[in-house]
Order: structure tokens, then C-alpha cells, then sequence
């Protein structure tokens, strides 16, 4: 029997890749639900391509053109993920929608999917104790699919927190890492979005020059493993091979190496690991040589300076997760400096306000919505 499954996010990379990997195993899959923005072309080719059941398009005006112009067809075209009524559980649903738009989706999801596969660090970073509550209640399976906590998750499934000294958590270090941080102050968002290893969204690029993305994996990794941030650590690893690295208390380190493409991570949690890459992946991995692991420089990647921070209260990760977001559309729009993304970010965390907002406790929708928009703006005040 074909398992049903929804994408949340179909026209991102993620949503691609997943429906690159269904694509060649038909047989096995009925895509039952897709939700996208705005991007009409990508939309057209997944209809004509994947006859979902479903197709959920947040945009209004891709929205109307779309049902328009497949009204004879059968399918369901929404403007709202909450105007379907599903009568059975989604066998899988992948959750990739970015930013903060993901977190209503995910969190109804999770009640709807025996397996969520997530993808979405805003929506983990902000309403994971949502997320959680709502998969112990339905029971619903997480698996998480970026390439780094995919595979700490992989790591650490055989050992007891108490047997694990140390995670690291790897970095390519981004286009800039052998850049002197002198010639940063004339970095264009053209130059940031040029990323050696992965071919990823705007956003998670400027994030990955300035190692702002391990900053949220690092939250991320925190909440879906319970584990404490002082166990957590960050390197440089430019070859972008190893995702991960557990150091054990009996003298022992682990890692987990795969090439770095998306599709492995995706596939393996789709299949529960019982898989031959080679059905999906053309690029056959190099050698394993030449692994270098570098420490991360606080001083050319001042975001690690964050870290110590983020334990301190409750919210903190919700309130840099929100003017990180407005920082680099910002950057992106060439409104602001590279350097100035975490000069600014800092300066929000000394806001009079600050405390204030990040003691408050993420116990709703409601909640989270106030804090982070709080966040985004005195951000938005900061720079203006």
C-alpha cells in the first residue's frame, strides 16, 4: 500500500529534494498534500508532475491564478492549510517551511502524520515544547532531517546522555573562511550567498557565512535531544563531509560522514535507513581524506559569542531567531553591512526591553507570536 505524505514547503529546497527522491520510487508513494508560496512555475510543475490530492498556496494571487487555471482538474486548491479536512492520518509529512511561517503548519501537523520529518529550524527553535507535546499526545514519530542533527541522532541512539562528554556540531565556515576579517566591511550579499559545499536559500546561506545557522542548530539540537548547551561544541570543517562528532567519556570520538547533498539525509529517514543511496544520488562520494577540523574564531564569526547567552533565559533563542531573520533580509536588500548583522543582533540583546520579553515563557501560539514580534521590531527600530 502507497503511504501518504504532505510536504510543507514543496518549491524549497528541501521540498524539491523530497519530492526528487518520491519521484523515483512512485510505486511506494502517494503525494497526498503540497503547500508553497508563491512561486507559480514550481507549483505548475508539481501538479502536472505529482497530482497531489491537495495543494495549499499561501500567496493570494498564485492562489487564484493556480485554481484558475487547473479548475477542471481534480484537485483540491487552497489558500489555507486549515480548509483541509483529512479523514486518516498522513502516513509522513515533511516539515520545511522556513521561518517563522513554518511553526502553524508544523505544530497542526504533527497532530495529522504518524511521521513528521522536520526540517524547519525556526519552527523547532520557537515552538518545539509545542511541537513535542502535540507528538506524545498522537503519538506521532520525529525524525529530524537537517544534515547535522539527522546525524546526532544517528550517533547517540545506542548511548545514555551520561556516556557522552562532548558533541560537536560541524561548519564549512562559509565563503569567508579564509577571507581577513579586514576585507569583511566590503562584503556584497552576492559574494555571502556564494557557499562552497551546499546549494542552498538565500537566507540559510548568509547565515552559513556567518555561522549563524550553527547557532541555531546548536538551540535546535538542545531541544530535540534534551541535552545540555555545555555539551555542545562548534568546528570548522570546510570539506562539509563529517555532520557531526560525539566525544564519549571513555576516551572514544564518533562521527558520521556523508556526502554533502540532502538527499541522504531525506532518504534515510523516509526509508528508516533500509536504502540504496545509489537509487538517488548520481555524485558517488570521494575518498575519505584530507578531513580537516579547525577551531571556530570568535573574532571573525563574532555569532559565537552568543552562546552563552542563550541559556540564560527562556525566550532568548526565539528573540535572535526573529532579528536574525530581519538582519539578514536586511543585508540581503543591501540596507545594512555584513559586519553589521551581528552588531546590530547584539545591540537588540542589550535592548532595555530585553529581559522583559525573553523571561516570558513559549507556552502557546500566542506567546511566541508576541515575543518574536517584539524582536523583529525593535530590530527594525535599531537600524533605522
Amino acid at each position: 500500500m502507497k503511504k501518504n505524505i504532505a510536504i510543507l514547503g514543496s518549491t524549497g529546497s528541501i521540498g524539491s529534494t523530497s519530492l526528487n527522491i518520491i519521484s523515483k520510487k512512485k510505486s511506494l508513494f502517494k503525494v497526498d498534500t503540497l503547500i508553497a508560496n508563491s512561486n507559480y512555475k514550481k507549483i505548475s510543475k508539481q501538479i502536472l508532475k505529482f497530482n497531489p490530492v491537495n495543494f495549499v498556496i499561501k500567496d493570494y494571487q498564485t492562489f487564484v491564478k493556480i485554481k484558475n487555471k487547473y479548475k477542471n482538474k481534480k484537485i483540491n486548491i487552497y489558500n489555507n492549510f486549515t480548509s483541509i479536512r483529512f479523514k486518516k492520518k498522513l502516513d509522513l509529512t515533511i516539515a520545511a517551511i522556513p521561518g517563522i511561517d513554518g511553526l502553524k503548519p508544523t505544530i497542526h501537523y504533527t497532530k495529522i502524520s504518524k511521521k513528521m520529518l522536520l526540517a524547519n529550524k525556526e519552527s523547532i527553535i520557537c515552538g518545539w515544547n509545542l511541537i513535542n507535546k502535540n507528538a506524545k499526545k498522537y503519538k506521532t514519530k520525529i525524525i529530524p532531517i537537517d544534515s547535522e542533527h539527522f546525524s546526532i541522532n544517528e550517533l547517540i541512539k545506542n548511548y545514555k546522555i551520561e556516556h557522552i562528554k562532548k558533541i560537536y556540531l560541524t561548519a564549512s565556515g562559509g565563503p569567508f573562511l579564509s577571507t581577513p576579517k579586514k576585507k569583511l566591511k566590503s562584503v556584497k550579499p552576492s559574494d555571502a550567498l556564494k557557499h562552497p559545499k551546499w546549494n542552498m536559500g538565500k537566507k540559510i546561506s548568509i547565515d552559513s557565512a556567518t555561522l549563524m545557522n550553527k547557532i541555531l542548530e546548536l538551540i535546535e539540537a538542545r531541544k530535540i535531544f534534551n541535552i545540555d548547551y555545555k555539551k555542545f561544541d562548534i568546528i570548522i570543517h570546510p570539506q562539509s563531509l563529517v555532520h557531526a562528532i560525539i566525544e564519549l567519556h571513555n576516551g572514544t570520538l564518533k562521527f558520521l560522514y556523508h556526502f554533502p547533498d540532502m538527499t541522504i539525509p531525506i532518504a534515510n529517514a523516509l526509508f528508516d535507513s533500509k536504502l540504496n543511496i545509489n537509487d538517488f544520488l548520481k555524485t558517488k562520494p570521494s575518498e575519505i581524506k584530507d578531513l580537516q577540523f579547525l577551531k571556530a574564531d570568535s573574532k571573525k564569526f563574532p555569532s559565537l559569542n552568543i552562546i552563552p547567552k542563550l541559556n540564560k533565559y527562556v525566550s532568548t533563542p526565539i528573540i535572535v531567531n526573529a532579528a536574525n531573520e530581519i538582519l539578514v533580509d536586511q543585508f540581503l536588500k543591501q540596507k545594512i553591512s555584513y559586519n553589521s548583522i551581528m552588531t546590530y543582533l547584539f545591540r537588540v540583546l542589550k535592548d532595555k526591553n530585553y529581559k522583559k520579553y525573553a523571561i516570558q515563557s513559549p507556552v502557546n501560539l500566542q506567546k511566541i507570536y508576541m515575543i518574536d514580534n517584539w524582536s523583529r521590531s525593535v530590530t527594525k527600530k535599531i537600524i533605522n
